[in-house]
């Protein structure tokens, strides 16, 4: 189980520090694209990264709230849900954070997710479907796998990777409109043609490999939370049993739309099509399949 949380955590670092390396490469590139002038492409990079900075603190303060208020999630008291409260209380004293709020989604697909900037911040949701069709020791698995998040910090960093994807398309789309409609006058010679080519190659690809980097990160924070949260119920069959019920059912979740579907804990749009290969590529989670496995390997 330590190795498998040890391994999940390499591979996220990896993902991120190439996230952060492509996306100052972006930020150069179209700069020397516009400008043909490696130092004015260099002061294209800082102000494209103040504005990263900027773009994803907003978003890293707001995320959480957006989230809720999608899901159309009611905040519970003890007394409204106590098996529900008591449970995520006994756990959160498990993994050494603060109890987060609860709140639960009218809905019969079964779901859940977390969300919050920090663990002092944090907030966990359940849909109807889920808390309804749960024995305690899934309930358990699924709301330890949700305070993992919350503990490891998920939430942060997908708030992050979310808001740098949408700066990057937001760019590539101001680049592409330059570079046909506000480029120099001296633009039809045979060297510019070539830098005009280069942008919009970048500025049509970037976003896409963006969104691919992205995916990876979080079917990776997936696998790390599904260790994590088996380390804290010391118990991986419970969240193993609870994902083959949620694999099972196949009610796509009504309020859940494309911007918000990584943070549940399985895909709640229901809408796979294509082949294996290009699914896993584009895939917010990990093979259900893959995880239930994994969780059955671990030794406690």
């Amino acid at each position: 189980m330590y190795k498998e949380i040890a391994h999940n955590k390499r591979n996220t670092a990896f993902l991120l520090i190439a996230f952060i390396v492509f996306f100052a490469a972006v930020g150069y590139g179209f700069g020397f694209a516009y400008t043909e002038d490696s130092q004015n492409a260099i002061g294209i990079m800082g102000f494209f990264g103040i504005g990263a900075i900027i773009y994803a603190l907003i978003s890293y303060y707001s995320a959480g709230k957006i989230t809720l208020a999608v899901a159309h999630a009611k905040e519970i008291k003890k007394s409204d849900q106590p098996t529900l409260y008591r449970t995520v209380e006994n756990l959160s004293i498990a993994a050494g954070v603060p109890t987060p709020k609860i709140y639960l989604i009218e809905d019969t697909a079964l779901n859940a997710f977390a969300t919050g900037r920090s663990p002092k911040h944090a907030s966990v949701a359940i849909t109807r479907g889920l808390l309804e069709k749960l024995d305690k020791p899934e309930l358990e698995g699924v709301m330890a796998h949700e305070l993992s998040h919350v503990k490891n910090y998920d939430i942060r960093l997908q708030s992050v990777t979310v808001a740098l994807i949408g700066l990057i398309a937001l760019v590539s789309d101001i680049f592409l409109r330059s570079m046909f409609y506000g480029r120099r006058s001296n633009r039809n010679s045979k060297g510019n043609a070539v830098f005009i080519l280069i942008g919009i190659v970048l500025a049509i690809l970037t976003p896409i490999i963006a969104k691919i980097m992205h995916l990876a990160i979080s079917r990776q924070r997936e696998y790390l939370a599904d260790a994590s949260g088996a380390m804290i119920t010391r118990y991986p069959e419970g969240l193993a049993r609870a994902l083959e019920k949620i694999k099972a059912d196949h009610e796509p979740l009504e309020v859940a739309n494309k911007a918000t579907a990584h943070m549940y804990i399985e895909n709640p749009l229901r809408n796979e099509k294509g082949g294996k290969w290009l699914n896993n590529l584009f895939a917010s989670h990990p093979d259900t399949d893959d995880r239930i496995a994994r969780l059955r390997k671990m030794g406690i």
